[in-house]
């Protein structure tokens, strides 16, 4: 790899971690992009390069992924949860959740507390947006 592409691939993780700290925050591409120390376009276009997705692609999953958690472990409004990862808006929210994961937030959290099983496979297994072979929902166990 050389070491200009070793030094994009470094801005855009600078990125897509402050992504990961700071997912309920309002954050745009510009914001992004300084961060990367390149212009919005070429973040959009390198950050889909590297990532395999879009940097608002990215957050919304990312917003989605925590909004899972927060509805199948507490005891927080759908409001509460959609306002707590950072949309402003139940509708979109409603919206992104139900497009991302299958089903609207507040029949997700009717399925009730998540299983004690340790994080890493959880967090795997209950991932937005990857598919196991043959299953029939995102995130749905496959049948042995």
């Amino acid at each position: 790899m050389s070491r200009s592409t070793e030094d994009s691939h470094r801005r855009m993780l600078r990125a897509r971690d402050a992504v990961d700290r700071r997912y309920a925050e309002p954050l745009d591409v510009p914001a992004l992009a300084r961060l990367a120390h390149v212009s919005p376009a070429h973040f959009i276009r390198t950050f889909r390069a590297t990532f395999g997705e879009t940097p608002n692609r990215y957050l919304q999953r990312r917003r989605i992924e925590r909004a899972m958690f927060l509805l199948r472990t507490s005891d927080a409004t759908v409001t509460d949860v959609c306002m707590r990862v950072g949309f402003s808006s139940l509708g979109t929210f409603s919206r992104v959740f139900s497009a991302v994961v299958g089903e609207a937030p507040s029949v997700y959290r009717r399925r009730g507390p998540l299983a004690p099983v340790p994080g890493c496979f959880a967090m795997a297994w209950l991932r937005p947006g990857v598919e196991t072979a043959g299953s029939e929902k995102p995130g749905e166990p496959t049948a042995p």
